[in-house]
């Protein structure tokens, strides 16, 4: 589980804009990227996070 004041501060290191928690993930609509929560810790790096497809994006 993430802090949900943490959840407020966050943003994507790529766009700076918000990101959106669902499951395990913290997504980036703008960046198009998916960044990893383990062990409760988002995993805030580029190279760390999963590019997403369009067809992904539109779920969001």
């Amino acid at each position: 589980m993430i802090d949900q004041k943490l959840l407020e501060i966050l943003v994507c290191p790529v766009s700076h804009s918000k990101l959106i928690h669902i499951g395990d993930e913290l997504i980036s609509k703008e960046a198009k990227l998916a960044y990893p929560i383990r062990e409760g810790i988002p995993i805030m790096l580029e190279n760390e996070a999963r590019k997403l497809s369009d067809k992904e994006l539109s779920d969001f």
